[in-house]
C-alpha cells in the first residue's frame, strides 16, 4: 500500500515528536526540559521579564535561546536579553540549563545557592 502522505503518517505514528516540534520545551515528570530532555531552570534574581543572568552566570547557566523568527506560543514567551539576542520564557520566567547537568533527567542545579529551581508548569 503507497502511503500518499508519509509526513502525515510519521505524525500520528509518533505523536510526541510532533508535540516536540511544536515549542522550545515541554513538561515531562512535572517540570520543564528542553527539547534534549535537559532539565530547564528558573533564578530567583529574575524580574519583570528580564535576565539578571549575564556574562559568567550564562556560563554555567546557559540561557535557553530563541531564533531570530522564533514567537511566543501560550504560555512560551520571549525576553530580550542585555546582549540583544532573544531566550526562551516560561510564563515570563526566563529558562535556563545547567552545565553541570551531563544528561537528560540530570537535576545538579535544583536549589543551588539557593535561587535556582527546576522549572515547573
Amino acid at each position: 500500500m503507497k502511503l500518499l502522505f508519509p509526513a502525515l503518517a510519521l505524525g500520528l505514528m509518533f505523536p510526541a515528536m510532533s508535540a516536540l516540534a511544536a515549542g522550545p520545551g515541554m513538561e515531562k515528570n512535572g517540570m520543564l526540559v528542553d527539547a534534549k530532555g535537559m532539565t530547564l531552570y528558573t533564578f530567583d534574581k529574575d524580574s519583570g521579564g528580564k535576565s539578571m543572568c549575564n556574562g559568567g552566570c550564562a556560563q554555567n547557566w546557559p540561557p535557553l535561546m530563541a531564533a531570530a523568527d522564533d514567537s511566543a506560543m501560550g504560555d512560551w514567551t520571549l525576553i530580550k536579553r542585555d546582549d540583544g539576542s532573544a531566550q526562551w520564557a516560561y510564563k515570563g520566567k526566563p529558562l535556563y540549563t545547567f552545565v553541570q547537568d551531563k544528561k537528560a533527567g540530570d537535576m545538579a542545579g535544583e536549589g543551588k545557592m539557593g535561587v535556582w529551581h527546576m522549572a515547573k508548569p
